[in-house]
């Protein structure tokens, strides 16, 4: 008679009626969207605070170049010396004073520039500070050499080299950066998932091992449809908990925007500041539009059945693997001479991912590791959207698929044996005997 239904169904009640997991699954978002919250709080509050920022200028070349802004004021304290300067900054508290000595050459400025604080400037400030400086005195040394600024401006060009297959597919850098994120951000989701659920999967087996309630349940299943019942119902639980996640964490996303007042998508650091600008300099709007043409150029269907299916196979494949090991051991702690050589494969897939589909997503490297099932789920995931013929996307479907039926095997042979062993820790060589009983 076939249980699996039944043990998917038990699997499954017994994960989310479990009350750490419920703790947990509505006590996550809570949490993490109080550290957004908190953060996104603090740094407004930063953000919002009033600077007042002296300068002497001994050379007299940038009176003009410090203009006020909406929380920074710039004094001029040019008719002081230094040393009454610093003397009034000290006694008004001002955020800082910035010393320009005088020079003999504009060569010299870089050595005769200081800034004179109580504590440490912010970098944001002192990279604003150093570009004002450095955009004057280039204008200063071109001038020095005759050379017009209105020529200087009208001779810059802004190249952007169009790229093409040799089929006559346009792409662009901005599509491959937006295939990247795609390719990134899905074997990030997998890697994670992995780690996760299959640690749940493994303590699962080891606590109903050391309960002896393991024993009663084997009298009258097999310990195939055991495994995989175990595998699936922790996976619906998995995704019924992340579901969850998702769409707490968005309601909650707006109630404490609401509450603190906080725009959450308008809120401004200075990294999205300097973003900001950048989208404002000139050419940044076809960037964008390239961004959004490269966006409905993907192959979305692909992405999306391709996605699936190798998620839900490199799970499998990793999930058995981690059942095994938690029928193999009696504790928790004696799985961490078994966990390297399943962890190594997940981790080089990441590595190979970032580090060789960014910079060849068809090279040999690339290729061969998207076909090697204990990495495929991974690599593959990052090919795919730079274009990867369909037979390639199949054969590793298929070896991955297969590598799966040979892992619940082989996990099911520990596993038949392992979930009646008690009070022995089991070595690799134990391991392999048990493959023969």
């Amino acid at each position: 008679m076939n249980h699996l239904p039944l043990i998917i169904k038990r699997e499954y009640l017994t994960k989310v009626k479990n009350r750490s997991f419920i703790v947990m699954t509505f006590l996550s978002p809570l949490i993490m969207i109080a550290l957004i919250a908190v953060v996104a709080y603090l740094s407004q509050l930063n953000n919002d605070k009033q600077r007042t920022i002296s300068v002497l200028d001994e050379t007299g070349f940038f009176n003009d170049v410090f203009q006020n802004t909406e929380n920074t004021t710039y004094t001029n304290l040019n008719e002081l010396n230094l040393d009454d300067a610093i003397a009034l900054v000290k006694e008004k508290e001002d955020y800082g004073l910035l010393h320009i000595a005088k020079i003999d050459s504009i060569d010299a400025i870089s050595n005769n520039v200081k800034f004179y604080s109580e504590d440490s400037p912010s970098l944001s400030i002192m990279s604003s500070l150093e570009r004002k400086i450095e955009k004057r005195v280039q204008e200063m040394k071109l001038k020095k050499e005759g050379v017009s600024l209105a020529q200087i401006e009208a001779s810059t060009i802004n190249l952007d080299i169009s790229q093409e297959s040799f089929d006559g597919e346009k792409t662009s850098k901005e599509g491959n950066v937006v295939k990247l994120i795609f390719g990134g951000v899905a074997g990030y989701l997998l890697f994670m998932f992995i780690i996760i659920y299959g640690n749940m999967i493994m303590r699962s087996v080891i606590e109903e091992k050391t309960s002896r309630i393991i024993e009663v349940i084997i009298s009258s299943v097999k310990p195939v449809q055991l495994m995989l019942g175990k595998i699936i119902g922790t996976s619906l639980a998995g995704i019924t908990q992340f579901a969850i996640w998702v769409v707490l964490g968005g309601v909650l996303m707006v109630v404490v925007s609401a509450i603190l007042g906080i725009d959450l998508a308008q809120l401004q650091t200075p990294q999205q500041e300097m973003v900001t600008q950048a989208m404002e300099a000139e050419g940044a709007q076809a960037i964008a539009e390239n961004i959004f043409i490269e966006i409905t150029n993907l192959p979305i269907l692909n992405l999306v059945f391709a996605f699936i299916f190798f998620f839900v196979g490199g799970y499998l494949l990793y999930s058995s693997l981690y059942a095994a090991i938690g029928a193999a051991v009696d504790n928790e702690t004696d799985t961490q001479q078994f966990m390297l050589p399943i962890l190594m494969p997940l981790i080089l897939a990441v590595y190979v991912g970032v580090f060789t589909v960014i910079e060849d997503p068809h090279g040999t490297v690339s290729t061969v590791f998207s076909f090697i099932p204990l990495t495929s789920p991974v690599v593959m995931l990052m090919r795919i959207p730079f274009g990867v013929p369909l037979w390639q996307q199949g054969l590793s479907l298929i070896l991955l698929i297969g590598t799966f039926m040979f892992a619940v095997w082989f996990a099911a042979k520990i596993y038949r044996v392992g979930i009646l062993m008690y009070g022995k820790k089991p070595t690799y060589k134990e391991l392999f005997k048990w493959l023969k009983y």
